[in-house]
Protein backbone atom coordinates (compact mmCIF):
# COMPACT_ATOMS: atom_id res chain seq x y z
CA UNK A 1 0.00 0.00 0.00
CA UNK A 2 1.36 3.39 -0.73
CA UNK A 3 2.41 5.99 1.77
CA UNK A 4 -0.24 8.73 0.48
CA UNK A 5 -3.32 6.69 1.46
CA UNK A 6 -2.22 5.14 4.65
CA UNK A 7 -1.60 8.88 5.55
CA UNK A 8 -5.13 10.02 4.60
CA UNK A 9 -7.21 8.03 7.03
CA UNK A 10 -4.95 10.21 9.80
CA UNK A 11 -5.64 13.12 8.80
CA UNK A 12 -9.51 11.94 8.19
CA UNK A 13 -9.66 10.86 11.99
CA UNK A 14 -13.00 12.74 13.90
CA UNK A 15 -11.37 13.62 16.55
CA UNK A 16 -9.32 16.06 14.07
CA UNK A 17 -12.95 17.81 12.65
CA UNK A 18 -13.04 20.80 14.57
CA UNK A 19 -15.45 22.79 13.02
CA UNK A 20 -13.95 26.22 11.19
CA UNK A 21 -14.45 29.29 12.84
CA UNK A 22 -16.70 32.24 11.31
CA UNK A 23 -14.94 34.79 9.69
CA UNK A 24 -15.66 38.35 7.97
CA UNK A 25 -15.15 36.65 4.51
CA UNK A 26 -17.98 33.88 4.87
CA UNK A 27 -20.17 36.73 4.75
CA UNK A 28 -22.49 39.15 2.45
CA UNK A 29 -21.40 43.24 3.02
CA UNK A 30 -25.04 43.27 4.80
CA UNK A 31 -24.03 40.38 6.75
CA UNK A 32 -20.96 41.84 7.84
CA UNK A 33 -22.82 45.37 9.23
CA UNK A 34 -25.68 43.19 10.80
CA UNK A 35 -23.19 41.17 12.93
CA UNK A 36 -21.35 44.23 13.69
CA UNK A 37 -24.65 45.62 15.00
CA UNK A 38 -25.08 42.34 17.09
CA UNK A 39 -22.03 42.80 19.21
CA UNK A 40 -23.30 46.20 19.87
CA UNK A 41 -20.35 47.46 17.76
CA UNK A 42 -21.86 50.25 15.01
CA UNK A 43 -22.09 49.03 11.34
CA UNK A 44 -19.50 51.57 10.00
CA UNK A 45 -16.78 49.21 12.06
CA UNK A 46 -17.62 46.57 9.19
CA UNK A 47 -16.90 49.26 6.61
CA UNK A 48 -13.05 49.63 8.81
CA UNK A 49 -12.51 46.06 8.93
CA UNK A 50 -13.18 45.48 5.05
CA UNK A 51 -10.79 48.38 3.75
CA UNK A 52 -7.59 46.63 5.98
CA UNK A 53 -8.67 43.23 4.71
CA UNK A 54 -9.23 43.91 1.45
CA UNK A 55 -7.98 47.24 0.32
CA UNK A 56 -4.51 47.24 2.72
CA UNK A 57 -4.52 43.33 2.87
CA UNK A 58 -3.72 43.42 6.73
CA UNK A 59 -5.40 40.81 8.76
CA UNK A 60 -3.71 41.97 12.07
CA UNK A 61 -6.29 44.09 14.34
CA UNK A 62 -3.84 44.85 16.61
CA UNK A 63 -2.28 47.08 14.03
CA UNK A 64 -5.89 48.61 13.15
CA UNK A 65 -5.01 52.45 14.66
CA UNK A 66 -8.33 53.62 13.68
CA UNK A 67 -10.19 51.24 15.93
CA UNK A 68 -10.73 51.33 19.28
CA UNK A 69 -8.00 49.35 21.46
CA UNK A 70 -10.79 48.02 23.35
CA UNK A 71 -12.77 46.42 20.01
CA UNK A 72 -9.59 44.95 18.33
CA UNK A 73 -9.61 42.13 20.36
CA UNK A 74 -13.57 41.52 19.69
CA UNK A 75 -13.09 41.95 15.99
CA UNK A 76 -10.19 39.67 15.94
CA UNK A 77 -12.10 37.07 17.41
CA UNK A 78 -15.15 37.46 15.77
CA UNK A 79 -14.53 39.21 12.82
CA UNK A 80 -10.97 37.76 11.83
CA UNK A 81 -9.95 34.68 13.78
CA UNK A 82 -6.50 33.41 12.27
CA UNK A 83 -7.52 31.10 9.61
CA UNK A 84 -4.27 30.14 7.89
CA UNK A 85 -0.89 29.75 8.88
CA UNK A 86 2.00 29.79 6.44
CA UNK A 87 4.19 26.46 7.20
CA UNK A 88 6.95 26.82 4.28
CA UNK A 89 7.50 28.66 0.92
CA UNK A 90 9.33 26.74 -2.10
CA UNK A 91 10.78 29.35 -5.09
CA UNK A 92 11.34 28.34 -8.43
CA UNK A 93 12.01 30.74 -11.41
CA UNK A 94 14.45 33.31 -10.17
CA UNK A 95 11.67 33.69 -7.45
CA UNK A 96 8.80 34.62 -9.89
CA UNK A 97 7.26 31.21 -9.12
CA UNK A 98 6.74 30.46 -5.47
CA UNK A 99 4.60 27.82 -3.84
CA UNK A 100 3.56 28.72 -0.09
CA UNK A 101 2.24 25.54 1.85
CA UNK A 102 -0.45 26.36 4.53
CA UNK A 103 -1.76 25.06 7.71
CA UNK A 104 -5.46 25.45 8.69
CA UNK A 105 -6.60 25.67 12.32
CA UNK A 106 -7.69 21.74 12.12
CA UNK A 107 -3.96 21.49 10.99
CA UNK A 108 -5.13 19.82 7.26
CA UNK A 109 -2.59 21.45 4.65
CA UNK A 110 -3.77 23.12 1.68
CA UNK A 111 -1.83 25.28 -1.16
CA UNK A 112 -1.31 28.45 -3.33
CA UNK A 113 1.00 29.10 -5.91
CA UNK A 114 1.87 32.83 -7.25
CA UNK A 115 2.92 33.15 -10.21
CA UNK A 116 4.88 36.52 -11.34
CA UNK A 117 4.56 37.03 -15.42
CA UNK A 118 5.64 40.40 -17.59
CA UNK A 119 2.11 41.26 -17.63
CA UNK A 120 0.17 39.85 -14.83
CA UNK A 121 0.51 38.29 -11.18
CA UNK A 122 -1.36 35.40 -10.79
CA UNK A 123 -2.36 33.35 -7.72
CA UNK A 124 -3.48 29.82 -7.98
CA UNK A 125 -5.31 28.46 -4.84
CA UNK A 126 -7.35 25.83 -3.40
CA UNK A 127 -11.25 25.08 -2.52
CA UNK A 128 -10.62 21.94 -1.10
CA UNK A 129 -8.17 19.91 1.01
CA UNK A 130 -7.86 16.67 -0.82
CA UNK A 131 -9.86 16.50 -3.97
CA UNK A 132 -13.19 13.22 -4.17
CA UNK A 133 -12.46 13.56 -8.12
CA UNK A 134 -10.11 10.71 -8.04
CA UNK A 135 -8.18 11.08 -11.05
CA UNK A 136 -5.45 9.16 -11.03
CA UNK A 137 -2.68 11.28 -12.59
CA UNK A 138 -3.32 13.93 -10.11
CA UNK A 139 -1.41 14.02 -6.61
CA UNK A 140 -4.52 15.68 -4.79
CA UNK A 141 -7.01 13.47 -6.40
CA UNK A 142 -5.33 10.10 -5.34
CA UNK A 143 -4.71 12.03 -1.61
CA UNK A 144 -8.84 11.98 -1.61
CA UNK A 145 -11.09 14.53 -0.04
CA UNK A 146 -10.45 15.78 3.53
CA UNK A 147 -12.78 18.53 3.59
CA UNK A 148 -14.07 21.27 1.84
CA UNK A 149 -12.96 25.12 2.94
CA UNK A 150 -15.02 28.41 4.05
CA UNK A 151 -15.09 30.88 1.82
CA UNK A 152 -13.12 32.85 5.04
CA UNK A 153 -10.09 30.02 4.20
CA UNK A 154 -10.27 30.76 0.30
CA UNK A 155 -10.13 34.25 0.44
CA UNK A 156 -7.25 34.04 3.08
CA UNK A 157 -5.58 32.65 0.39
CA UNK A 158 -6.12 35.47 -2.11
CA UNK A 159 -4.95 38.22 0.66
CA UNK A 160 -2.09 36.72 1.51
CA UNK A 161 -0.99 36.91 -2.42
CA UNK A 162 -2.08 40.09 -3.04
CA UNK A 163 -0.14 41.01 0.68
CA UNK A 164 3.20 39.60 -0.43
CA UNK A 165 2.48 41.32 -4.34
CA UNK A 166 2.42 44.74 -2.70
CA UNK A 167 5.05 44.64 -0.01
CA UNK A 168 7.17 43.50 -3.23
CA UNK A 169 8.01 40.30 -1.65
CA UNK A 170 8.91 38.91 -5.63
CA UNK A 171 11.31 39.56 -7.86
CA UNK A 172 10.93 42.93 -9.91
CA UNK A 173 9.53 45.15 -7.07
CA UNK A 174 5.89 46.04 -5.89
CA UNK A 175 2.91 44.88 -8.27
CA UNK A 176 -0.42 44.24 -7.96
CA UNK A 177 -2.59 40.96 -8.17
CA UNK A 178 -4.06 41.15 -11.35
CA UNK A 179 -5.82 37.10 -11.67
CA UNK A 180 -7.07 34.40 -9.30
CA UNK A 181 -7.28 30.70 -10.90
CA UNK A 182 -9.54 27.99 -9.15
CA UNK A 183 -7.34 25.43 -9.85
CA UNK A 184 -5.30 24.40 -6.56
CA UNK A 185 -6.29 21.85 -4.77
CA UNK A 186 -10.01 20.50 -5.31
CA UNK A 187 -12.34 20.14 -7.23
CA UNK A 188 -14.24 24.29 -7.07
CA UNK A 189 -18.16 23.05 -7.83
CA UNK A 190 -18.04 21.17 -5.55
CA UNK A 191 -18.01 23.52 -2.82
CA UNK A 192 -20.11 25.50 -4.79
CA UNK A 193 -21.67 28.06 -1.64
CA UNK A 194 -18.24 28.59 -0.29
CA UNK A 195 -16.30 29.10 -3.83
CA UNK A 196 -18.79 31.94 -5.25
CA UNK A 197 -18.17 33.64 -1.72
CA UNK A 198 -15.22 33.85 -2.50
CA UNK A 199 -15.74 34.85 -6.23
CA UNK A 200 -17.62 37.88 -4.74
CA UNK A 201 -15.14 38.66 -2.33
CA UNK A 202 -12.49 38.78 -5.26
CA UNK A 203 -14.29 40.22 -7.45
CA UNK A 204 -15.83 42.86 -5.58
CA UNK A 205 -15.16 46.48 -5.54
CA UNK A 206 -12.92 47.86 -2.63
CA UNK A 207 -13.56 47.81 0.09
CA UNK A 208 -16.16 44.98 0.26
CA UNK A 209 -13.71 42.81 -2.14
CA UNK A 210 -10.38 42.96 -3.43
CA UNK A 211 -11.54 44.53 -6.78
CA UNK A 212 -10.08 42.43 -9.26
CA UNK A 213 -12.23 42.09 -12.45
CA UNK A 214 -14.76 39.40 -12.93
CA UNK A 215 -12.77 38.43 -16.58
CA UNK A 216 -9.71 37.99 -14.45
CA UNK A 217 -10.78 34.92 -12.84
CA UNK A 218 -10.88 31.39 -13.65
CA UNK A 219 -12.92 28.44 -12.21
CA UNK A 220 -12.30 25.34 -12.92
CA UNK A 221 -14.13 21.99 -13.21
CA UNK A 222 -13.76 18.68 -13.89
CA UNK A 223 -17.51 18.64 -15.52
CA UNK A 224 -19.71 18.80 -12.59
CA UNK A 225 -22.64 20.01 -15.28
CA UNK A 226 -25.24 20.70 -12.38
CA UNK A 227 -22.16 23.68 -11.32
CA UNK A 228 -22.03 25.02 -14.77
CA UNK A 229 -25.79 25.35 -14.76
CA UNK A 230 -25.36 27.50 -11.58
CA UNK A 231 -22.55 29.17 -12.64
CA UNK A 232 -24.25 30.16 -16.01
CA UNK A 233 -27.04 31.61 -13.50
CA UNK A 234 -25.28 33.70 -11.32
CA UNK A 235 -24.52 36.98 -13.73
CA UNK A 236 -20.75 36.83 -13.16
CA UNK A 237 -18.32 36.60 -15.96
CA UNK A 238 -15.83 34.47 -15.40
CA UNK A 239 -13.40 32.49 -17.40
CA UNK A 240 -14.97 28.96 -16.94
CA UNK A 241 -11.98 26.27 -17.35
CA UNK A 242 -13.55 22.46 -18.20
CA UNK A 243 -10.64 19.38 -17.21
CA UNK A 244 -11.70 17.58 -20.13
CA UNK A 245 -8.35 15.78 -20.75
CA UNK A 246 -9.11 13.29 -23.66
CA UNK A 247 -12.11 14.21 -26.35
CA UNK A 248 -13.59 10.32 -26.07
CA UNK A 249 -15.88 8.91 -23.21
CA UNK A 250 -14.10 5.70 -22.86
CA UNK A 251 -10.96 6.88 -21.90
CA UNK A 252 -12.56 9.66 -20.25
CA UNK A 253 -14.33 7.68 -17.23
CA UNK A 254 -11.14 6.10 -16.17
CA UNK A 255 -9.16 9.57 -16.60
CA UNK A 256 -11.96 11.46 -14.98
CA UNK A 257 -14.26 9.28 -13.23
CA UNK A 258 -17.02 11.69 -12.90
CA UNK A 259 -17.33 11.19 -16.57
CA UNK A 260 -19.31 8.33 -15.91
CA UNK A 261 -22.02 10.75 -14.43
CA UNK A 262 -22.12 13.79 -17.08
CA UNK A 263 -20.31 12.85 -20.27
CA UNK A 264 -18.68 14.82 -22.50
CA UNK A 265 -21.36 15.97 -24.83
CA UNK A 266 -23.42 16.83 -21.85
CA UNK A 267 -20.34 18.63 -20.01
CA UNK A 268 -19.64 20.74 -23.65
CA UNK A 269 -23.35 21.78 -23.93
CA UNK A 270 -23.17 23.47 -20.18
CA UNK A 271 -20.05 24.94 -21.44
CA UNK A 272 -21.57 26.28 -24.00
CA UNK A 273 -24.82 27.59 -22.50
CA UNK A 274 -21.91 29.13 -20.13
CA UNK A 275 -20.45 30.63 -23.43
CA UNK A 276 -23.85 32.18 -24.77
CA UNK A 277 -25.22 33.91 -21.59
CA UNK A 278 -21.89 35.45 -20.58
CA UNK A 279 -20.46 36.14 -23.92
CA UNK A 280 -17.05 34.41 -22.34
CA UNK A 281 -15.05 32.11 -24.41
CA UNK A 282 -14.31 28.76 -22.23
CA UNK A 283 -11.09 27.08 -21.88
CA UNK A 284 -10.79 23.10 -22.05
CA UNK A 285 -7.49 22.17 -20.19
CA UNK A 286 -5.97 19.12 -21.49
CA UNK A 287 -3.38 17.53 -19.91
CA UNK A 288 -0.75 15.51 -22.23
CA UNK A 289 -0.04 12.41 -21.00
CA UNK A 290 2.54 10.59 -22.77
CA UNK A 291 0.60 7.27 -24.62
CA UNK A 292 -2.40 7.74 -22.90
CA UNK A 293 -4.26 10.74 -24.47
CA UNK A 294 -1.54 12.56 -27.29
CA UNK A 295 -2.40 10.52 -29.89
CA UNK A 296 -2.97 12.09 -33.02
CA UNK A 297 -6.33 10.82 -33.65
CA UNK A 298 -7.40 12.09 -30.02
CA UNK A 299 -5.91 15.55 -31.31
CA UNK A 300 -8.60 14.96 -34.43
CA UNK A 301 -11.51 14.26 -32.17
CA UNK A 302 -11.19 16.88 -30.16
CA UNK A 303 -10.67 19.50 -33.12
CA UNK A 304 -13.81 18.31 -34.53
CA UNK A 305 -15.77 18.62 -31.35
CA UNK A 306 -14.67 22.06 -30.87
CA UNK A 307 -13.95 23.59 -33.97
CA UNK A 308 -17.82 25.50 -33.93
CA UNK A 309 -17.64 26.27 -30.02
CA UNK A 310 -16.43 29.58 -28.47
CA UNK A 311 -14.03 27.54 -26.86
CA UNK A 312 -9.64 27.73 -26.65
CA UNK A 313 -7.82 24.47 -25.44
CA UNK A 314 -4.93 24.23 -23.20
CA UNK A 315 -2.76 22.14 -23.35
CA UNK A 316 -1.04 21.36 -20.01
CA UNK A 317 2.61 19.52 -20.30
CA UNK A 318 1.84 16.91 -17.43
CA UNK A 319 4.03 18.14 -14.00
CA UNK A 320 5.00 13.99 -12.58
CA UNK A 321 4.48 13.20 -9.36
CA UNK A 322 7.51 11.01 -7.84
CA UNK A 323 6.28 7.41 -8.31
CA UNK A 324 3.93 7.70 -10.62
CA UNK A 325 3.42 5.67 -14.12
CA UNK A 326 1.91 9.51 -15.66
CA UNK A 327 4.61 11.14 -17.26
CA UNK A 328 4.72 14.12 -19.91
CA UNK A 329 4.19 13.76 -23.92
CA UNK A 330 6.86 13.70 -25.94
CA UNK A 331 7.63 16.94 -27.46
CA UNK A 332 7.46 15.34 -30.88
CA UNK A 333 3.69 14.30 -29.93
CA UNK A 334 2.77 17.66 -28.10
CA UNK A 335 3.97 19.49 -31.35
CA UNK A 336 1.61 17.80 -33.42
CA UNK A 337 -1.04 17.36 -30.75
CA UNK A 338 -1.01 21.47 -31.39
CA UNK A 339 -0.81 21.32 -35.43
CA UNK A 340 -3.98 19.11 -35.53
CA UNK A 341 -5.90 21.55 -33.14
CA UNK A 342 -5.08 24.42 -35.10
CA UNK A 343 -5.92 22.92 -38.73
CA UNK A 344 -9.45 22.99 -37.52
CA UNK A 345 -9.11 26.30 -36.34
CA UNK A 346 -9.27 25.44 -32.62
CA UNK A 347 -7.51 28.31 -30.53
CA UNK A 348 -5.15 26.65 -28.68
CA UNK A 349 -1.79 27.38 -26.46
CA UNK A 350 1.06 25.59 -24.19
CA UNK A 351 0.79 26.32 -20.80
CA UNK A 352 3.69 27.75 -19.51
CA UNK A 353 5.41 25.19 -16.90
CA UNK A 354 6.25 26.41 -13.72
CA UNK A 355 7.52 25.14 -10.70
CA UNK A 356 8.45 21.66 -11.60
CA UNK A 357 12.07 21.79 -9.14
CA UNK A 358 9.76 22.65 -6.17
CA UNK A 359 6.70 19.91 -6.08
CA UNK A 360 5.11 21.62 -8.63
CA UNK A 361 2.32 19.24 -9.30
CA UNK A 362 -0.73 20.14 -7.64
CA UNK A 363 -1.08 18.45 -4.32
CA UNK A 364 2.67 17.08 -4.11
CA UNK A 365 3.64 20.25 -1.85
CA UNK A 366 1.07 18.82 0.73
CA UNK A 367 1.46 15.13 0.32
CA UNK A 368 5.46 15.76 0.74
CA UNK A 369 4.94 17.44 4.02
CA UNK A 370 1.99 15.06 5.33
CA UNK A 371 4.29 12.15 4.72
CA UNK A 372 7.16 13.83 6.36
CA UNK A 373 4.69 14.32 9.61
CA UNK A 374 3.28 10.56 9.54
CA UNK A 375 7.07 9.69 9.62
CA UNK A 376 8.34 11.56 12.38
CA UNK A 377 4.50 11.20 14.28
CA UNK A 378 4.46 14.90 15.00
CA UNK A 379 2.86 17.10 12.31
CA UNK A 380 3.77 19.83 14.91
CA UNK A 381 7.46 19.78 14.84
CA UNK A 382 7.51 19.39 10.99
CA UNK A 383 5.09 22.46 10.17
CA UNK A 384 5.38 25.35 13.46
CA UNK A 385 7.93 27.83 12.79
CA UNK A 386 8.86 26.69 9.68
CA UNK A 387 9.15 28.82 6.62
Amino acid sequence: MSTVPEIKLVFDEPKLRVKTPSHFADWTPEERKAKAVELGIPAFRAKQVAVHLFTHYNDDPETWTDIPKELREVLATTFTPKLITLVRSSIADGGKTRKDLWKLHDGVLVESVLMRYSDRTTVCISSQAGCGMNCPFCATGQAGLTRNLTAGEITAQVIAAARTCANGDMPGGPTRLSNVVFMGMGEPMANYNAVMRSVRNITSPQPDGLGIGARSITVSTVGLVNGIEKLTEEGIPVTLAVSLHTPDDELRDSLVPINSRWKIKEVLEAADKYADRTGRRYSIEYALIRDINDQAWRSDLLGRLLRNRNAHVNLIPLNPTPGSKWTASRQKDEDEFVRILEGYGVPVTVRDTRGRDIDGACGQLAANEIASAFTSSSITETTEGAQ
